[in-house]
Protein backbone atom coordinates (compact mmCIF):
# COMPACT_ATOMS: atom_id res chain seq x y z
CA UNK A 1 0.00 0.00 0.00
CA UNK A 2 1.39 3.52 -1.06
CA UNK A 3 1.34 6.73 1.04
CA UNK A 4 -2.10 7.99 -0.76
CA UNK A 5 -3.85 4.95 -0.17
CA UNK A 6 -2.95 4.53 3.47
CA UNK A 7 -4.29 8.54 3.49
CA UNK A 8 -7.34 7.66 1.82
CA UNK A 9 -7.85 4.31 4.40
CA UNK A 10 -7.12 6.59 7.30
CA UNK A 11 -10.43 8.64 5.96
CA UNK A 12 -12.48 5.77 5.30
CA UNK A 13 -12.01 3.89 8.69
CA UNK A 14 -12.56 7.26 10.53
CA UNK A 15 -15.44 8.64 8.65
CA UNK A 16 -16.71 5.39 9.08
CA UNK A 17 -16.26 5.34 12.56
CA UNK A 18 -17.80 8.65 12.89
CA UNK A 19 -20.59 8.50 10.64
CA UNK A 20 -21.70 4.91 10.36
CA UNK A 21 -22.05 5.74 6.53
CA UNK A 22 -20.06 4.24 3.42
CA UNK A 23 -18.06 6.60 2.45
CA UNK A 24 -18.23 7.57 -1.26
CA UNK A 25 -15.56 8.82 -3.57
CA UNK A 26 -17.44 12.72 -3.47
CA UNK A 27 -16.58 13.52 -0.01
CA UNK A 28 -12.49 11.99 -0.47
CA UNK A 29 -12.09 14.14 -3.76
CA UNK A 30 -12.79 17.27 -2.09
CA UNK A 31 -10.23 16.39 1.03
CA UNK A 32 -8.17 14.97 -0.92
CA UNK A 33 -8.40 17.05 -4.24
CA UNK A 34 -8.26 14.55 -6.50
CA UNK A 35 -10.58 13.77 -9.47
CA UNK A 36 -13.66 11.84 -8.73
CA UNK A 37 -11.69 9.13 -11.34
CA UNK A 38 -8.65 8.86 -9.65
CA UNK A 39 -10.38 8.34 -5.51
CA UNK A 40 -12.46 5.33 -7.49
CA UNK A 41 -9.40 3.65 -8.78
CA UNK A 42 -7.69 4.03 -5.59
CA UNK A 43 -10.95 2.28 -3.57
CA UNK A 44 -11.27 -0.33 -6.27
CA UNK A 45 -7.85 -1.21 -5.48
CA UNK A 46 -8.04 -1.06 -1.53
CA UNK A 47 -11.05 -3.31 -1.59
CA UNK A 48 -9.37 -5.90 -4.10
CA UNK A 49 -6.67 -5.50 -1.55
CA UNK A 50 -8.84 -6.50 1.24
CA UNK A 51 -9.20 -3.36 3.43
CA UNK A 52 -12.65 -2.02 2.10
CA UNK A 53 -15.68 -3.64 1.40
CA UNK A 54 -18.72 -2.71 -0.61
CA UNK A 55 -21.88 -1.48 1.12
CA UNK A 56 -24.80 -3.47 -0.40
CA UNK A 57 -27.04 -0.72 -0.44
CA UNK A 58 -24.77 2.38 -1.39
CA UNK A 59 -21.68 2.73 -3.66
CA UNK A 60 -20.02 3.85 -1.10
CA UNK A 61 -17.27 1.71 0.74
CA UNK A 62 -16.75 0.79 4.47
CA UNK A 63 -13.52 -0.86 6.15
CA UNK A 64 -13.14 -4.83 6.27
CA UNK A 65 -11.71 -6.40 9.36
CA UNK A 66 -8.39 -6.36 7.20
CA UNK A 67 -9.00 -2.45 6.68
CA UNK A 68 -9.90 -1.86 10.47
CA UNK A 69 -6.32 -3.95 11.80
CA UNK A 70 -4.04 -2.64 9.47
CA UNK A 71 -5.26 1.56 10.57
CA UNK A 72 -5.00 0.08 14.16
CA UNK A 73 -1.10 -1.26 13.51
CA UNK A 74 -0.24 1.24 11.29
CA UNK A 75 -2.03 4.24 10.71
CA UNK A 76 -3.44 4.80 14.42
CA UNK A 77 -2.13 7.19 16.96
CA UNK A 78 -3.26 6.35 20.54
CA UNK A 79 -5.48 9.87 21.50
CA UNK A 80 -4.99 11.83 24.64
CA UNK A 81 -7.17 12.21 27.40
CA UNK A 82 -8.40 15.64 27.88
CA UNK A 83 -8.42 17.39 31.16
CA UNK A 84 -11.69 16.27 32.81
CA UNK A 85 -11.04 12.53 31.36
CA UNK A 86 -7.61 12.54 33.52
CA UNK A 87 -8.93 13.95 36.32
CA UNK A 88 -11.85 11.69 36.73
CA UNK A 89 -9.81 9.32 36.56
CA UNK A 90 -6.36 10.81 38.68
CA UNK A 91 -9.26 11.47 41.53
CA UNK A 92 -9.78 7.56 42.05
CA UNK A 93 -6.07 6.16 41.20
CA UNK A 94 -4.70 8.50 44.41
CA UNK A 95 -7.35 7.65 47.18
CA UNK A 96 -4.92 5.53 48.87
CA UNK A 97 -7.62 4.54 51.23
CA UNK A 98 -9.14 2.31 48.28
CA UNK A 99 -8.05 -1.56 47.38
CA UNK A 100 -6.28 -1.49 44.03
CA UNK A 101 -9.43 -4.03 42.65
CA UNK A 102 -11.66 -1.28 43.88
CA UNK A 103 -10.17 1.90 42.19
CA UNK A 104 -9.37 -0.81 38.97
CA UNK A 105 -12.96 -1.41 38.78
CA UNK A 106 -14.20 2.69 39.27
CA UNK A 107 -11.68 3.20 36.44
CA UNK A 108 -13.43 0.91 34.46
CA UNK A 109 -16.95 2.82 35.30
CA UNK A 110 -15.82 5.51 33.90
CA UNK A 111 -13.81 4.09 30.89
CA UNK A 112 -17.25 2.35 30.16
CA UNK A 113 -19.39 6.19 30.48
CA UNK A 114 -16.77 8.01 28.65
CA UNK A 115 -16.69 5.06 25.62
CA UNK A 116 -20.10 4.32 25.82
CA UNK A 117 -18.73 0.29 25.31
CA UNK A 118 -18.69 -2.15 27.49
CA UNK A 119 -15.64 -2.89 30.09
CA UNK A 120 -14.54 -6.17 31.88
CA UNK A 121 -12.44 -6.44 34.60
CA UNK A 122 -11.21 -10.29 35.32
CA UNK A 123 -9.55 -10.84 38.09
CA UNK A 124 -7.65 -14.50 38.90
CA UNK A 125 -9.66 -17.42 39.20
CA UNK A 126 -9.85 -19.38 42.46
CA UNK A 127 -7.52 -22.21 41.28
CA UNK A 128 -5.11 -19.30 41.22
CA UNK A 129 -5.20 -18.84 44.89
CA UNK A 130 -3.95 -20.93 47.18
CA UNK A 131 -4.86 -20.72 51.31
CA UNK A 132 -2.60 -18.57 53.10
CA UNK A 133 -4.58 -18.22 56.62
CA UNK A 134 -8.16 -19.25 58.16
CA UNK A 135 -8.64 -17.82 61.31
CA UNK A 136 -12.20 -16.80 63.12
CA UNK A 137 -13.10 -13.00 64.73
CA UNK A 138 -15.31 -13.86 67.81
CA UNK A 139 -18.37 -11.17 68.09
CA UNK A 140 -20.97 -10.54 70.28
CA UNK A 141 -24.09 -12.28 70.64
CA UNK A 142 -22.80 -15.58 69.45
CA UNK A 143 -21.88 -14.80 66.56
CA UNK A 144 -18.33 -15.32 64.61
CA UNK A 145 -16.99 -13.96 61.42
CA UNK A 146 -14.53 -16.61 59.08
CA UNK A 147 -11.90 -15.09 57.42
CA UNK A 148 -10.12 -16.95 54.32
CA UNK A 149 -6.67 -15.36 53.00
CA UNK A 150 -5.07 -16.33 49.93
CA UNK A 151 -1.32 -16.04 48.64
CA UNK A 152 -2.95 -13.21 46.15
CA UNK A 153 -4.25 -10.67 48.95
CA UNK A 154 -7.68 -11.96 48.47
CA UNK A 155 -9.96 -11.92 51.36
CA UNK A 156 -13.22 -13.44 51.70
CA UNK A 157 -15.28 -13.37 55.27
CA UNK A 158 -18.49 -14.88 56.66
CA UNK A 159 -20.78 -13.99 59.63
CA UNK A 160 -22.13 -17.08 61.27
CA UNK A 161 -24.21 -17.39 64.27
CA UNK A 162 -23.13 -20.60 66.55
CA UNK A 163 -24.95 -22.46 68.70
CA UNK A 164 -24.61 -22.34 72.37
CA UNK A 165 -23.01 -25.69 72.83
CA UNK A 166 -20.24 -24.77 70.60
CA UNK A 167 -17.57 -23.05 72.18
CA UNK A 168 -14.39 -20.84 70.88
CA UNK A 169 -11.59 -22.81 72.25
CA UNK A 170 -13.31 -25.22 69.71
CA UNK A 171 -13.55 -23.01 66.58
CA UNK A 172 -10.01 -21.63 67.26
CA UNK A 173 -8.68 -25.19 67.51
CA UNK A 174 -9.91 -26.47 64.07
CA UNK A 175 -8.74 -23.55 62.49
CA UNK A 176 -4.90 -24.24 63.50
CA UNK A 177 -5.69 -27.79 62.29
CA UNK A 178 -6.81 -26.41 58.82
CA UNK A 179 -3.73 -23.74 58.93
CA UNK A 180 -1.40 -26.75 59.82
CA UNK A 181 -2.72 -29.27 57.41
CA UNK A 182 -4.26 -27.11 54.35
CA UNK A 183 -2.04 -24.09 54.00
CA UNK A 184 -0.49 -23.78 50.38
CA UNK A 185 -3.26 -25.87 49.00
CA UNK A 186 -5.61 -24.26 45.81
CA UNK A 187 -8.27 -22.90 46.91
CA UNK A 188 -10.50 -24.93 44.89
CA UNK A 189 -9.24 -27.69 46.18
CA UNK A 190 -10.04 -27.21 50.02
CA UNK A 191 -13.50 -28.17 50.53
CA UNK A 192 -12.59 -32.05 49.25
CA UNK A 193 -9.77 -32.10 51.92
CA UNK A 194 -11.75 -30.59 54.29
CA UNK A 195 -13.85 -33.34 54.05
CA UNK A 196 -11.90 -35.98 53.61
CA UNK A 197 -8.52 -34.93 55.54
CA UNK A 198 -9.72 -32.58 58.31
CA UNK A 199 -13.08 -33.56 58.94
CA UNK A 200 -11.90 -37.24 60.41
CA UNK A 201 -8.61 -35.44 62.55
CA UNK A 202 -11.25 -33.13 64.41
CA UNK A 203 -13.84 -35.37 64.89
CA UNK A 204 -11.54 -37.04 67.30
CA UNK A 205 -11.00 -33.94 69.37
CA UNK A 206 -14.26 -31.68 68.84
CA UNK A 207 -17.25 -32.86 70.66
CA UNK A 208 -19.44 -30.90 67.70
CA UNK A 209 -17.34 -31.03 64.81
CA UNK A 210 -20.21 -31.49 62.62
CA UNK A 211 -21.42 -28.53 63.44
CA UNK A 212 -17.73 -26.96 63.27
CA UNK A 213 -17.33 -28.38 59.51
CA UNK A 214 -20.33 -26.69 58.69
CA UNK A 215 -19.20 -23.42 59.60
CA UNK A 216 -14.99 -23.53 57.96
CA UNK A 217 -17.29 -25.89 54.96
CA UNK A 218 -19.76 -22.80 54.12
CA UNK A 219 -17.00 -20.05 54.39
CA UNK A 220 -14.83 -22.24 51.63
CA UNK A 221 -17.59 -22.84 49.45
CA UNK A 222 -18.51 -18.59 49.69
CA UNK A 223 -15.00 -18.23 48.22
CA UNK A 224 -15.18 -20.31 45.75
CA UNK A 225 -18.56 -19.04 44.38
CA UNK A 226 -17.69 -15.34 44.47
CA UNK A 227 -13.44 -16.04 43.68
CA UNK A 228 -13.66 -15.56 39.85
CA UNK A 229 -13.77 -11.99 40.08
CA UNK A 230 -15.69 -11.04 36.60
CA UNK A 231 -16.94 -7.13 36.86
CA UNK A 232 -18.75 -5.22 34.09
CA UNK A 233 -19.94 -2.00 33.81
CA UNK A 234 -22.12 -0.72 30.77
CA UNK A 235 -22.85 -4.29 30.06
CA UNK A 236 -25.90 -2.34 28.20
CA UNK A 237 -23.60 -0.17 26.22
CA UNK A 238 -22.94 -1.98 23.37
CA UNK A 239 -26.62 -2.67 22.22
CA UNK A 240 -26.78 1.09 22.17
CA UNK A 241 -24.40 1.10 19.13
CA UNK A 242 -26.12 0.71 15.50
CA UNK A 243 -24.98 -2.15 14.62
CA UNK A 244 -26.90 -3.74 16.96
CA UNK A 245 -30.27 -3.45 16.14
CA UNK A 246 -31.49 -6.81 15.41
CA UNK A 247 -33.12 -8.34 18.32
CA UNK A 248 -31.82 -11.61 17.79
CA UNK A 249 -28.34 -10.23 17.41
CA UNK A 250 -28.82 -8.46 20.80
CA UNK A 251 -30.11 -11.57 22.64
CA UNK A 252 -26.88 -13.53 21.38
CA UNK A 253 -24.78 -10.51 22.89
CA UNK A 254 -26.25 -10.70 25.85
CA UNK A 255 -26.32 -13.95 26.16
CA UNK A 256 -22.19 -14.19 25.52
CA UNK A 257 -22.21 -11.82 28.46
CA UNK A 258 -23.80 -14.16 30.62
CA UNK A 259 -21.50 -16.94 29.70
CA UNK A 260 -18.28 -16.83 32.26
CA UNK A 261 -16.36 -19.57 30.66
CA UNK A 262 -17.52 -17.66 27.52
CA UNK A 263 -15.93 -14.11 29.28
CA UNK A 264 -13.07 -16.20 30.80
CA UNK A 265 -11.29 -15.96 26.96
CA UNK A 266 -11.12 -12.42 27.53
CA UNK A 267 -8.17 -12.63 29.50
CA UNK A 268 -4.88 -11.33 28.24
CA UNK A 269 -1.65 -12.95 28.77
CA UNK A 270 0.54 -10.82 26.52
CA UNK A 271 2.08 -7.37 27.00
CA UNK A 272 0.94 -3.82 26.46
CA UNK A 273 -2.70 -3.08 24.75
CA UNK A 274 -3.65 -5.21 22.57
CA UNK A 275 -6.46 -5.31 19.92
CA UNK A 276 -8.54 -8.10 18.47
CA UNK A 277 -10.41 -7.87 16.21
CA UNK A 278 -13.93 -9.95 14.92
CA UNK A 279 -13.19 -13.38 15.04
CA UNK A 280 -9.69 -12.93 16.85
CA UNK A 281 -11.37 -11.68 19.57
CA UNK A 282 -12.48 -15.47 20.48
CA UNK A 283 -15.53 -13.69 22.13
CA UNK A 284 -17.72 -12.22 19.13
CA UNK A 285 -17.19 -11.93 15.42
CA UNK A 286 -19.32 -8.62 15.32
CA UNK A 287 -17.36 -7.08 18.33
CA UNK A 288 -13.53 -6.09 18.93
CA UNK A 289 -12.09 -6.62 22.55
CA UNK A 290 -9.61 -4.22 23.64
CA UNK A 291 -7.40 -5.51 26.76
CA UNK A 292 -4.48 -4.86 28.83
CA UNK A 293 -3.40 -7.57 31.34
CA UNK A 294 -2.61 -6.02 34.70
CA UNK A 295 0.03 -7.02 37.95
CA UNK A 296 0.19 -4.56 41.26
CA UNK A 297 0.99 -5.47 44.58
CA UNK A 298 0.42 -8.76 43.54
CA UNK A 299 -2.87 -8.90 42.00
CA UNK A 300 -2.88 -10.25 38.55
CA UNK A 301 -5.83 -9.69 36.08
CA UNK A 302 -6.95 -8.03 32.86
CA UNK A 303 -8.80 -4.97 31.53
CA UNK A 304 -10.67 -4.87 28.60
CA UNK A 305 -13.06 -2.57 26.21
CA UNK A 306 -15.88 -4.52 24.42
CA UNK A 307 -17.45 -2.62 21.54
CA UNK A 308 -18.55 -2.68 17.72
CA UNK A 309 -15.57 -3.48 15.30
CA UNK A 310 -16.15 0.15 14.33
CA UNK A 311 -14.60 1.11 17.46
CA UNK A 312 -12.95 4.30 18.44
CA UNK A 313 -9.66 2.76 18.45
CA UNK A 314 -7.18 5.74 18.93
CA UNK A 315 -9.56 6.87 22.45
CA UNK A 316 -9.83 3.21 23.72
CA UNK A 317 -6.39 2.50 23.19
CA UNK A 318 -5.31 5.96 24.72
CA UNK A 319 -7.90 5.20 28.21
CA UNK A 320 -6.03 1.54 28.31
CA UNK A 321 -3.13 2.65 27.91
CA UNK A 322 -3.25 5.65 30.49
CA UNK A 323 -4.71 3.14 33.25
CA UNK A 324 -1.61 0.81 32.56
CA UNK A 325 0.81 3.74 32.84
CA UNK A 326 -1.18 4.92 36.48
CA UNK A 327 -1.19 1.26 37.73
CA UNK A 328 2.77 1.03 37.44
CA UNK A 329 3.05 4.72 38.92
CA UNK A 330 1.12 3.32 41.66
CA UNK A 331 2.80 -0.01 41.99
CA UNK A 332 6.47 2.15 42.64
Amino acid sequence: MDERQEKLLKEIVESYIKFVKPVGSKALCKKFKLSSATIRNEMAALEKLGYLEKNHVSSGRVPSELGYQYYVDHLMKPKELNGEEMLKLQTIFHNQQLQVSDAINKCMEIIAEITNYTSVVLGKNSSDNTLQQVSIIPLENNQIIALVCTNKGIVENKKFTIPQDIYMVELVKTCEIINKMLIGTPINEVSQRLEFEVKPVISKTIKQYETVYEIFHDAFNDFTKNSPNVFFSGKTNILKQPEYNNIDEIKRIVNKFEDESLVRKIEETGDGVNVYIGEQSEFDPNVTVVKSKYKINGEEGTIAIVGPKRMEYDKVVGLLEYINQELKERDK
